[in-house]
């Protein structure tokens, strides 16, 4: 994940609501004018950012952009469907981006995408 100020430093992030020692939440605008909430957090071993807005989940032209604010072009981040039991939703329109801060996800080989 990139550093806090980097994230800041982005044209895009036009409201900082919170900023603690391990995350903060911002107001940021699309390329397509859409306001997306994003709380980011870094404790845990874990690099998390969840994305909302008002009215619906966002797109994954939405998703796609908030990992480049977040993180480096070189830098692998995963969305994750947990087991059914392990699911907690506190707001109808919000995804989340992962990753880990010690291990490499692992990825198919190229020829099977």
């Amino acid at each position: 994940m990139k550093t806090p100020d980097a994230i800041l430093a982005h044209p895009a992030i036009h409201q900082v609501l919170d900023r603690g020692a391990d995350g903060l939440a911002v107001v940021l605008t699309s390329p397509r004018g859409v306001a997306l909430r994003a709380i980011a957090s870094w404790g845990l071993a874990w690099d998390h950012v969840s994305v909302s807005t008002q009215s619906r989940c966002p797109s994954w032209d939405e998703m796609a952009f908030v990992k480049a604010v977040f993180w480096a072009d070189d830098e692998c981040v995963m969305q994750l469907h947990v087991e059914t039991d392990r699911h907690v939703n506190h707001h109808p329109y919000c995804l989340h981006l992962w990753r880990p801060q010690d291990v490499e996800i692992p990825r198919p080989p190229l020829v099977c995408v």
